[in-house]
């Protein structure tokens, strides 16, 4: 059976920057019609968006997905509360993880695989103001040997 083609809608790089991604996980969403066609316009952004469990049930909250241009009175609220489709072991694994101190769980990126729309949620934890300091003084310091390594080889 062949792999389904994946294709990139929305990114999260604002959460690897926030966080340490400790595992990840893929899950389904629930949506209508016409958020799905604007999905496929690629407009959608999870930066503020968060994850929560009630009631054995997963859902991602500040998902905003522009409301379809030629969508009328179907279209939904773009920000209204959407339900992620995972099996009931992971979420009661993911919940009794989210139960530790300072683990949450946040989107990382949303995308189609085959003609069904994912969404990758991380359970995270927050770094602190050094940690980011850090990242970004690695990032520097690699983007210099990148540029060192051009240079000599050209």
């Amino acid at each position: 059976m062949a792999k389904a083609e994946v294709k990139l809608i929305a990114n999260n790089k604002k959460a690897y920057h926030d966080y340490f991604i400790l595992e990840k996980y893929e899950a389904g969403i629930v949506l209508h019609g016409t958020e799905v066609k604007s999905l496929r316009m690629g407009k959608c952004s999870i930066k503020e968006s968060f994850i929560r469990v009630e009631d054995g049930e997963m859902y991602i909250y500040g998902m905003h997905i522009s409301p379809y241009e030629k969508g009328n009175i179907f279209n939904k609220d773009p920000l209204r509360v959407r339900k992620l489709l995972l099996h009931k072991k992971e979420i009661l694994k993911i919940f009794g993880k989210m139960k530790e101190q300072g683990i949450t769980v946040v989107p990382l990126k949303v995308y189609f695989s085959g003609s069904l729309v994912k969404v990758e949620i991380g359970l995270a934890k927050g770094k602190k103001l050094y940690d980011k300091r850090a990242d970004i003084a690695k990032k520097d310091q690699k983007r210099e040997a990148q540029r060192d390594f051009k240079v000599r080889n050209l």
